[in-house]
């Protein structure tokens, strides 16, 4: 916020009502709501201003006029419908609202809309706040920021409710009932358990826990003021507020700061496309619906109306708050489908609406989307704007100009629902299941997608995900292993919800801390938290997973049609060929023997990772030493080796050498040894793979491998229903997007 030294410089101009009734004062928050000013007599106090059209009068009651209704009146503007006053003699910290006195004479108490700090729940009034004098110490994390391609780098993101991620102790806060209980999970109002971490306390450990998992976003559900835990932050009635359960503004904004000096971004969850009913909040602030146009058929929040300019200067200057005063580097737009379409949520045909056109697009609110993502690009071409999207609207992270929604990303929710879907499949089933896991790659580069296993997949009786997975524990966690593994390796960026990391087999809980004592006491939980940490630290140090996440020559199948067995391969690339990596998952529990994988070139390859490795948990079919290709065209790929198949699980491998080039004798060698005995001696000592290469010349190679071992394995029949004649059905034919958003 930018300094005020007198209170004449805190009234609002004509300029300003011209900007805010237009919808383009996009720094509105620097004289609405309550600042601290001298007024020209000399006397400190603050200045107090609230947009509140048609209304008969409007004032500030607080704990400075003992809320006095008649103490102190603000004065209406001579235009816009904003009453504005200085009130001498306010302190710092003092709790207040604006009563709103309607035309029919009724009294509402509103938290101020423009409110920077905020009574801690269940108290619902604004506080009164100085300007911030936080000394940032992130500068060097913000130079890196500007000079970043944020489409080539990792973009890995730990998703967490800064209430519910630990918590001190796990004693039920507040009033049994009268048997001595406490509300528990099946109650609509479940207890509290221990008490919160502050912003400060998070800092540290959730800073810490962060780094050492090799995570590099925390995504931050609402942190915007809201009266009900039960809502995580998405039903808001202070926008401009950090909530206050954990701290000040200026411990959040230490928070965050301290991410940054770890190296670890912060996005925040934004909801512009709804507010709480709650009486204090915005709805019907003046008797009538002013900030919103209807409310939510399914979710009973106020949707607000886009047409209004005021409303329109209120929210974007509320993005740019985020991003200017706490150093955001992302913004994850909640509920973009429910914004996108009229009847979002409208079930009978007599209730639905439709544009000037006829059709169901929302106009009004598709204008107010390009207009955030388009200031956002314009003056902070290095934050990233994600879009909360489910449905198949096209060209939503493509520029504006190109008829484009202009986001930088997109939640790949169709991803997330196959998935999902395919692994709770049991193993006999998944080859009639097979498409589930491969069809994403159809169109994994039509946008700019992240891949999101969110809060929203382990609540409301939806179970967790290991809970998901068939089969005994080993199975369960395996599975775990093989979807992490997965979703890492598949193009564009990742997204897990805390507690996804330990494999917690309770649904997300947000009135108590995630189980972390799960780790302590049970070997397999300790595992996959050793195993989520170790392929994070894969993905980063690999350039191929992420480098070109979103541009469609990053990906290339090897076979994507093994329903049969349950296997996938493909190659993910790099801007450098050396870092290409060849990935294989088997999503079946059966390990095999004597696998021949078509490579994508010759040479000699190694397997830098493997998720069923024991140190994971898993059964360690590992493949050790070093894999030389030969001349055996397989899954169309003129060379191949034979490899291991590791159960329920997923392998890298990486070309690290070039084969060795056949050896030569020169003539003047030959010439000292009889030629004839020299020619019986090489006839002898011929390499094996110029053998197996001879022989595979003779014999059509898509009939059965060259090597002996391969033909005989019986384990998995591999050679006799693979054919090189068979090429992959599914290769990407979206085109490149690598550049859809401008920055």
């Amino acid at each position: 916020m930018q300094t005020q030294t007198h209170d004449s410089s805190l009234y609002l101009s004509n300029d300003d009502l011209f900007l805010m009734a237009k919808g383009e004062w996009r720094l509105s928050y620097n004289k609405m709501g309550a600042h601290r000013a001298v007024n020209d007599n000399g006397e400190d106090g603050y200045h107090f201003a609230v947009w509140a059209p048609d209304v008969r009068s409007v004032r500030v009651v607080g704990e400075f006029n003992n809320w006095n209704e008649d103490a102190n009146y603000l004065n209406p503007t001579s235009s816009g419908g904003v009453w504005e006053g200085f009130i001498p003699n306010v302190p710092t910290g003092s709790l207040y609202k604006f009563v709103i006195e309607t035309n029919d004479g009724k009294f509402l108490y509103k938290a101020d809309p423009y409110g920077f700090y905020a009574e801690q729940a269940p108290g619902t009034a604004s506080r009164t706040i100085e300007q911030s004098t936080y000394k940032w110490d992130d500068g060097a994390w913000m130079k890196k920021r500007a000079a970043t391609d944020k489409l080539k780098c990792p973009l890995n993101i730990f998703e967490v409710h800064l209430g519910s991620w630990k918590r001190h102790g796990d004693e039920p806060q507040g009033d049994p009932r009268p048997d001595g209980t406490y509300p528990g999970p099946g109650d609509p109002f479940p207890a509290q358990r221990g008490t919160f971490y502050t912003y400060d306390d998070l800092a540290v450990e959730l800073v810490d826990y962060v780094k050492e998992m090799g995570y590099s976003h925390i995504e931050v559900m609402p942190v915007m003021e809201h009266p009900f835990d039960g809502s995580w932050g998405y039903q808001v009635t202070g926008y401009y507020a950090p909530t206050s359960r954990y701290g000040n503004p200026d411990q959040f904004r230490h928070f965050i700061d301290a991410c940054h000096q770890a190296g670890i971004g912060v996005i925040l969850d934004w909801v512009p496309g709804g507010f709480c009913a709650d009486e204090q909040g915005l709805s019907t602030f003046n008797g009538t619906m002013l900030y919103e146009k209807e409310v939510h058929p399914n979710w009973g929040t106020h949707k607000f109306d886009f047409s209004r300019g005021e409303v329109r200067s209120f929210l974007v200057s509320n993005l740019l708050y985020w991003i200017d005063e706490f150093h955001a580097d992302g913004i994850r737009m909640d509920g973009v489908t429910s914004m996108l379409y009229l009847n979002f949520g409208v079930d009978d045909p007599s209730q639905k609406k439709f544009n000037s056109r006829g059709t169901e697009e929302d106009d009004s609110s598709i204008a107010f989307i390009r207009e955030c993502n388009t200031v956002v690009g314009k003056q902070h071409p290095d934050v990233m704007m994600i879009a909360e999207e489910s449905t198949a609207w096209p060209l939503v992270t493509y520029p504006p100009e190109d008829g484009g929604l202009g986001f930088n990303f997109k939640w790949d929710m169709g991803w997330m629902n196959d998935t999902l879907h395919y692994m709770q499949t049991d193993f006999p089933f998944r080859p009639g299941n097979h498409r589930l896991i491969t069809f994403s790659t159809m169109y994994q580069f039509n946008e700019n997608f992240v891949l999101p296993l969110s809060h929203d997949e382990v609540v409301n009786g939806k179970c967790s995900l290991i809970t998901r997975m068939p089969g005994d524990w080993w199975r369960q966690f395996a599975g775990m292993r093989a979807l992490a593994f997965y979703q890492m390796t598949h193009a564009g960026g990742k997204l897990n919800f805390m507690g996804n990391e330990i494999a917690q087999f309770i649904e997300w809980r947000y009135y108590e801390g995630i189980q972390y004592f799960l780790t302590e006491e049970y070997e397999t939980h300790r595992n996959q938290q050793k195993f989520i940490a170790a392929l994070n630290k894969f993905y980063n140090e690999h350039p191929a997973l992420w480098q070109r996440s979103y541009e469609s020559d990053g990906f290339e199948w090897i076979d994507a049609d093994n329903a049969e067995q349950s296997i996938v391969s493909f190659v993910r690339k790099g801007d450098d060929p050396a870092d290409d990596l060849v990935i294989l998952i088997n999503f079946d529990v059966n390990a095999h023997e004597d696998f021949r994988l078509g490579m994508p070139e010759p040479g000699v390859y190694e397997e830098l990772f493997n998720s069923d490795a024991e140190v994971y948990g898993g059964s360690g079919v590992l493949n050790t030493g070093k894999y030389a290709t030969e001349k055996v065209g397989w899954n169309g790929c003129a060379q191949s080796i034979v490899i291991r198949v590791p159960p329920l699980a997923g392998a890298v491998f990486k070309k690290t050498a070039e084969l060795p080039k056949p050896k030569t004798k020169s003539a003047a060698a030959a010439g000292r040894k009889p030629a004839a005995k020299k020619a019986t001696t090489a006839s002898k000592k011929a390499p094996a793979s110029a053998k197996k290469t001879t022989a595979a010349a003779k014999k059509p190679a898509a009939k059965k491998p060259a090597t002996k071992a391969a033909a005989k394995s019986t384990a998995t029949k591999v050679a006799a229903s693979k054919t090189t004649a068979k090429k992959p059905s599914v290769r990407s034919a979206a085109k490149k997007t690598s550049n859809k958003t401008k920055e």
